[in-house]
């Protein structure tokens, strides 16, 4: 299999028959074919446990964590006994076990990690969920296992971080790997990956800026870097066909103190578990002149 090839299959292919139904829906009707989209939308895919993550979920102590601010239920997972944790927040469809090569690498250098299963994520209860609960399980992380030496953050997972601090989350320094950005972008994507018309990504937005009652930019990488002040490292493969590269120029060109590590023919998840990564954020957290 060619490496471009390689990449590709890599990212979540959606059934035939929910394209189809969502272009039936299309012709119906505007509304439906948008709740229709904004129901899958919210809705990840669980994923097993895959043999290279098996260890982490062994020896982490797991625990069942409340996060009022959502009224859900969260899989918290405590990896090593270090005193310096360091928080990791997996992507969309992801996992809490899902950076384990990262994490062990953080352990080797005297750290523990915590990171969690996001709602209907993993282990966590729940069909549905939405980046709004990755901040707010992220904030509940801080107050129930914090204070956090640094954190690292995958995809959404990124994203939920540099809004968390937004939030007053308190950190030293930010990895993000494969960030998303611009959510109308992300949805403008998924809308063409269910092959419908790019004004129902519009109507999306304005149905999720209805029912949670803030502008979606908001939410939106680069405006939350606006005002993170710590140095961040980001992380990001040329060839990601997820989520686009121009997220972590734009990014950068938000935040005050910034890295950028562009990688070849890695794509959106098998970057978690490339050596070269790994020794880049080992270098950035290590890196006595940038940390505050």
């Amino acid at each position: 299999m060619s490496k471009n090839k390689e990449i590709e299959a890599q990212t979540l292919k959606i059934p035939k028959v929910i394209l189809i139904t969502a272009k039936l829906l299309e012709v119906i009707s505007t509304k439906l074919v948008t709740k229709f989209a904004a129901k899958l939308f919210t809705r990840p895919i669980k994923h097993k446990i895959p043999k290279r993550e098996f260890h982490m979920d062994k020896k982490s102590i797991q625990e069942i964590v409340f996060v009022p601010s959502i009224n859900k239920e969260i899989v918290v997972y405590h990896y090593g006994k270090s005193e310096k944790k360091i928080l990791l927040v997996h992507g969309w469809s992801g996992r809490g076990t899902q950076l384990v090569k990262i994490a062990d690498e953080l352990l080797n250098l005297g750290y523990s990690t915590i990171s969690f299963d996001a709602p209907a994520h993993g282990k966590s209860k729940g069909t549905s969920s939405i980046m709004v609960e990755f901040i707010a399980s992220i904030l509940e992380m801080e107050k129930q296992y914090g204070p956090f030496e640094f954190a690292i953050g995958h995809s959404l997972g990124g994203m939920a971080i540099l809004n968390a601090i937004r939030e007053k989350l308190k950190v030293r320094k930010v990895v993000l790997i494969g960030s998303g950005d611009i959510i109308q972008d992300i949805i403008d994507d998924f809308i063409k990956k269910l092959e419908l018309k790019p004004e129902i990504g519009i109507k999306l937005r304005e149905h999720f800026e209805k029912k949670y009652g803030v502008e979606m930019n908001y939410y939106s990488a680069s405006n939350a870097a606006k005002e993170v002040l710590i140095p961040v490292l980001i992380i990001h493969d040329e060839n990601d066909v997820d989520v686009n590269v121009k997220a972590a120029y734009n990014i950068k060109e938000n935040l005050k103190i910034s890295e950028l590590m562009i990688t070849k023919n890695l794509g959106h998840r098998k970057i978690l578990g490339n050596n070269e990564v790994i020794q880049s954020i080992v270098t950035f957290i290590k890196d006595l002149k940038t940390n505050t």
